[in-house]
């Protein structure tokens, strides 16, 4: 039986799944190939460290996910079929890996930030950046 997520080796787990699955994808897998290529060891920390500020409460990440995207979508248009698919692998990950109230957290927190990234990007594509 899979336990909740509960400490950084829980998240490390978690996004080392999950974009082991994005990098064999043939919708967003090619997009992540493009903007970070083969050396992921800069990217994952940043990811370790924004689920584990989201998800566990531990300061640290002081990214701006939304700018990131609006930056990747001038050079590669994100659509629809994108951001579903990266939430169906992210929600297949959290529950092949994890049960419980943080795991679910994760889900939703995956969902709202998923929403919120394609909205503004789509708003930015028509000259109203929001960040």
């Amino acid at each position: 039986m899979n336990t909740d997520i509960q400490d950084r080796s829980d998240i490390e787990q978690l996004v080392n799944s999950f974009y082991d699955k994005v990098k064999k994808d043939n919708d967003i897998g090619p997009i992540f190939l493009n903007i970070i290529g083969n050396d992921w060891s800069h990217h994952l920390p940043i990811m370790y460290q924004f689920w584990e500020t989201i998800l566990l409460g531990v300061p640290g990440y002081t990214g701006n996910p939304v700018k990131k995207h609006m930056e990747i979508d001038r050079k590669i248009h994100l659509e629809d079929k994108h951001y579903a698919k990266w939430i169906l692998l992210w929600t297949e990950t959290v529950d092949e890996l994890f049960t419980g109230s943080i795991a679910e957290e994760a889900k939703k927190r995956a969902k709202l930030m998923m929403d919120l990234i394609s909205y503004k990007v789509s708003w930015a594509r028509e000259g109203k950046t929001i960040l």
